[in-house]
């Protein structure tokens, strides 16, 4: 029997992906990657064409990462190890897509160290991208007011079944565009 982690990298996490916006050819920013249980699923959307670059503070992490993407045959994910720091190393308006997908609580960052995040991620994305984020352990409201004050408005709010760890569990992802300054 599959368990929850192996139906999600198999089929699944592809399947919410797309729905949320993820399109072959993108180039996608996971910050805050793990193992890539984001990473993996987005990868195989976007194809030969694409790009997933996988952020993360952890070099274990990034290792297990770029090991399950060799066994899947993936070769479109780039690894970048951030040692804890906020500002992200890729060029501006470079990215279609940046997930922040259940990083942004507070035993991660402060207030202001995601008002900072927030403005990297607008730094980065093309005219066109989304910001989309999963709040786990955030409240929605909250989030949403930190996104707005970065210059987001929210276009999208998604009720999904997503992975957390490795285990299911309901939740939201929400899918900000970037304002015109």
């Amino acid at each position: 029997m599959e368990t929850d982690i192996e139906k999600w990298l198999g089929k699944e996490g592809e399947k919410v992906l797309r729905e949320i916006g993820i399109k072959k050819e993108h180039t996608i920013l996971d910050f805050g990657c793990g193992e890539g249980n984001y990473s993996l699923p987005a990868a195989k959307i976007v194809g030969e064409k694409g790009r997933v670059f996988a952020l993360d503070k952890s070099a274990f992490k990034l290792t297990e990462l770029l090991k399950k993407a060799k066994l899947a045959g993936l070769e479109n994910i780039k690894t970048i190890e951030t040692k804890g720091q906020l500002k992200i190393p890729l060029n501006d308006k470079s990215i279609d897509v940046v997930l922040f997908y259940d990083i942004l609580h507070s035993y991660y960052f402060s207030t202001n160290e995601r008002k900072k995040l927030l403005k990297e991620a607008y730094r980065v994305l093309k005219p066109e991208g989304f910001l989309s984020i999963y709040p786990e352990h955030i409240g929605l409201k909250e989030i949403e007011e930190e996104a707005r004050e970065a210059n987001f408005y929210l276009e999208k709010k998604y009720s999904k079944r997503l992975i957390h760890e490795y285990s299911y569990t309901n939740g939201y992802i929400l899918n900000f565009k970037k304002l015109s300054r």
